[in-house]
């Protein structure tokens, strides 16, 4: 349980140092009197929420594979079971 509330905590403070460094771009550019009409607090926010949702498919999906038979070393795993009567 710890395990996986320490690795979602670890995504969030990645998220949030990307989200702060392109915040600290804008703010950058906004001194020098540069403008993009795209880069907002909006879509900045809307970036790291796709960067979080973006891991979080990632870790999911490893964790499917990982847990499943589907790699070649687990298919061989599997077919051990089942020769010894396991699974």
């Amino acid at each position: 349980m710890h395990d996986k509330e320490i690795k979602n905590d670890k995504v969030k403070g990645i998220v949030i140092l990307i989200v702060g460094f392109l915040q600290a771009v804008m703010g950058f550019l906004a001194a020098l009197n540069i403008e993009f009409q795209w880069l907002t607090d909006a879509s900045i926010n809307a970036f790291g929420l796709m960067i979080a949702a973006g891991v979080m498919l990632g870790v999911g999906l490893y964790a499917v594979w990982k847990n499943t038979f589907t790699g070649k070393k687990a298919q061989i795993q599997n077919e051990e079971l089942h020769k010894r009567n396991l699974k």
